[in-house]
């Protein structure tokens, strides 16, 4: 190679060689670069996916505060309270994931067709149970603090309240 290039002894390289695994570590070295940078993108989705069920489900009992002092005037209980709106916030969170995962399975349909020659578009099963357990896990994480604020309302505050 170096007498094809015209290079002298005292000369450095100006060419590299590279052997199939070489290649193979760089192509595996940039698909974890882009797997993390992924992953801090969806992370940051969660957080602001689970930030605006927060905030929808505080503005709920807002809006429901004299409800929840009927409730706990006819005999329900803290726990009936917190349950009601931490499953209000679930299944908030999975019906966001289950739309997100039809869209997503949608796109990638669609552009699997539109390659010829691609193989058709599947899910795994696993990854639908990781992605609705961790869309639950949000809704439940972030239905905390609504969910204790309604269960600890003070009924006759609550009823007063207009």
């Amino acid at each position: 190679m170096r007498n094809a290039h015209d290079l002298s002894s005292d000369e450095d390289d100006d060419f590299r060689i590279q052997t199939a695994e070489q290649l193979m570590e760089e192509f595996n070295q940039i698909i974890g670069m882009v797997t993390i940078v992924i992953g801090g993108i969806v992370g940051i989705s969660l957080l602001v996916g689970g930030i605006g069920i927060m905030n929808i489900m505080l503005v709920s009992v807002t809006e429901r505060t004299r409800e929840i002092g009927i409730c706990k005037a006819i005999g329900a209980k803290r726990h009936h309270i917190l349950m009601q709106f931490l499953i209000e916030a679930l299944l908030l969170s999975l019906l966001g994931g289950m739309i997100g995962l039809a869209a997503g399975f949608g796109l990638g349909t669609l552009i699997a067709t539109s390659i010829p020659g691609f193989p058709p578009a599947t899910i795994p099963f696993w990854s639908i149970a990781l992605a609705l357990g961790f869309s639950g896990f949000v809704g439940v994480l972030f239905g905390i603090l609504p969910a204790a604020k309604a269960a600890n309302l003070d009924p006759i505050d609550a009823l007063r309240y207009e």
